[in-house]
């Protein structure tokens, strides 16, 4: 360390660590580094506890090849040298097209990709409680369900054999960006990440400032909490949704309505989107949940895929087909 001192981050990236059992001992670990101040901050913080923890070390660098990018890679290889850590480079196909999905997509393709090659069981990302409560009201906004605004999980599987985690969640940008500032770390500061053509940097430096101002100055931490106990009721929802799945499927695209039926709105919703196509929309799922109750004969109007769901005697039947 650039003091020869723990910070409070460190005391609380050790505590995480244990209590969520997220990078056990002697784990050897990928660090996603963009060379921002988030992901430079994780960098460092692991590397100085890595002496208890007995970890293999090792940063990983996505490099998407667009305009402002210049010189960002020798950056984050430099960084990597002065501190000792081996450096796996990906470089981004020509044409990746500049939007955050298609970006993100590659980027953790390539992070897996990565992580199989090296032997590594780990890739650390450095997603903090700021970034949980942007991807929150993104997600809220683009009208998606719980499970979207559940919002960065802790952990999660990558590929097969390696997990990505996010040990900075209950961090936020500003201790981050604090912590650079009293380490002196190089950080490189992204073009993209304030162009507000993109809807998530419209959040960051527009929306969420105002309502820190005029509404709640905790907004941050009460979205990344909210996210948490999301989390947490979509898991379990899940587990039952699973259950009662195993039970209600007939097979053939139909499901026995009569068991779903006498289940909680919640897990019938949960049910029936998975008897739907892909790409379902809410209103036509609540149509198909109304037919739980229907009489034999009453359908869905069409379904992606030019389907319909139709009640067949105590069945409701997925059928190809149009009105």
């Amino acid at each position: 360390m650039g003091n020869g001192r723990f910070s409070g981050l460190h005391h609380r990236l050790q505590r995480t660590l244990k209590l969520r059992q997220l990078l056990p001992v002697q784990e050897k670990v990928l660090v996603a580094v963009s060379g921002g101040q988030d992901s430079l901050c994780l960098a460092c913080l692991l590397q100085d506890l890595q002496p208890y923890w007995g970890w293999d070390l090792a940063i990983a660098h996505c490099d998407h090849g667009w305009p402002g990018d210049g010189g960002l890679a020798e950056q984050v290889q430099a960084f990597a040298q002065e501190r000792g850590l081996p450096i796996y480079l990906a470089k981004a196909p020509a044409g990746l097209a500049v939007t955050e999905a298609a970006a993100r997509q590659w980027r953790y393709r390539a992070l897996g990709q990565l992580a199989e090659a090296g032997g590594f069981a780990s890739v650390a990302t450095a997603h903090t409680g700021s970034d949980r409560g942007e991807t929150l009201l993104y997600n809220l906004i683009r009208g998606s369900g719980t499970d979207g605004m559940q919002a960065l999980a802790w952990q999660r599987q990558l590929v097969a054999g390696v997990r990505l985690v996010r040990p900075l969640l209950d961090c936020d940008r500003r201790e981050t960006g604090q912590f650079c500032q009293e380490w002196q770390l190089p950080v490189w500061v992204d073009p993209y990440n304030q162009d507000s053509k993109f809807t998530r940097i419209k959040i960051r430096e527009h929306l969420l400032p105002w309502i820190e101002q005029e509404l709640n100055p905790q907004v941050i931490s009460h979205l990344a909490q909210t996210a948490e106990l999301l989390q947490g009721e979509v898991e379990y929802l899940e587990t039952q949704t699973e259950q009662l799945w195993l039970r209600a499927n007939c097979g053939g695209g139909c499901i026995d309505r009569t068991v779903v039926v006498a289940q909680a709105l919640a897990l019938q919703r949960r049910v029936v989107r998975r008897l739907l196509p892909r790409g379902a929309s809410f209103s036509q799922i609540e149509e198909v949940v109304a037919l739980l109750t229907g009489r034999p004969g009453d359908r869905s109007s069409t379904l992606p895929g030019k389907l319909f769901v139709q009640v067949r005697g105590e069945r409701l039947c997925v059928h190809q087909g149009t009105n």
